[in-house]
C-alpha cells in the first residue's frame, strides 16, 4: 500500500485554501481557517480520527464564515477522495455513537462512491464563536458530495450546542478513520460486488 496522501489547492474570488491530508497519520495538526471555532472543531476531527491535516485558509470572513467554510468542506472531501484512489483494500463502512457530556452522536459513513448526505442535528444558538450554527451542516454537506461519500449524522440527544457540534466533528472523524482502515482478507480487491468504488 503507497502513501495515502493528497494536497489540494483551491483559489477563488471569496477564499484561498491549501490543505494536506495524510489518512495514515497520528493526528498531527496544523489548522488556519481565520474562524477560531471552526478551527477548534477541525482540530477535533483530524485528532480523533488520526488524520495529519495540514489545513490554511484566507476567506472573505468579513462578509460571514460562510464562504470559508463551505470550500473548506470541498477541499477536504477532495483530499480524502484523491489520498484513498480506487479504495482497494479499504472497509468502506464506519459508525460510531459518540457520547460528549450532554450530547449524543450518532455518525455512520460509507465510501460507496455515491455522495449522499443525512444530517439531523438541531442547534437553538445562531453563532458559535464566528461560526453560524447553519455552517455545520453545509461543511458535511460539502465534504460528502466532494469526497462522494454517504455521510449520515443524527443527534440521539443533546442541549448544548457546541457539545453537539464537536461530538458530529469527532464522531465523523471517528467514523471515517473506521470506514478507510484496511482490511488485509480483501487483498488488491475493493468491497463491493460491483468491482470497483
Amino acid at each position: 500500500m503507497g502513501e495515502r496522501k493528497a494536497t489540494i489547492t483551491r483559489n477563488t474570488k471569496e477564499t484561498e485554501i491549501t490543505c494536506t491530508l495524510n489518512i495514515d497519520g497520528t493526528g498531527e495538526l496544523s489548522i488556519d481557517t481565520g474562524i477560531e471555532f471552526f478551527d477548534h472543531m477541525l482540530s477535533g476531527f483530524a485528532r480523533h480520527g488520526l488524520f495529519d491535516l495540514d489545513i490554511k485558509c484566507k476567506g472573505d470572513t468579513g462578509v460571514d464564515s460562510h464562504h470559508s467554510i463551505e470550500d473548506c468542506g470541498i477541499v477536504i472531501g477532495e483530499a480524502i477522495k484523491q489520498a484513498l484512489g480506487d479504495k482497494k483494500g479499504i472497509k468502506r463502512y464506519g459508525s460510531i455513537m459518540l457520547p460528549m457530556d450532554d450530547a449524543l452522536i450518532a455518525c455512520a459513513v460509507d465510501m460507496s462512491g455515491r455522495p449522499y448526505f443525512n444530517f439531523d442535528l438541531k442547534f437553538t444558538a445562531p453563532m458559535l464563536g464566528q461560526m453560524q450554527t447553519e455552517m455545520v451542516r453545509d461543511f458535511f454537506y460539502s465534504i460528502s458530495y466532494a469526497a462522494s461519500m454517504n455521510l449520515h449524522l443524527k443527534e440521539m440527544d443533546g442541549i448544548n450546542d457546541h457539545h453537539i457540534a464537536e461530538a458530529a466533528f469527532k464522531a465523523f472523524g471517528k467514523a471515517l478513520d473506521s470506514a478507510t482502515q484496511i482490511e488485509e482478507r480483501l487483498g488488491d480487491t475493493a468491497w463491493t460486488t460491483k468491482g470497483t468504488l
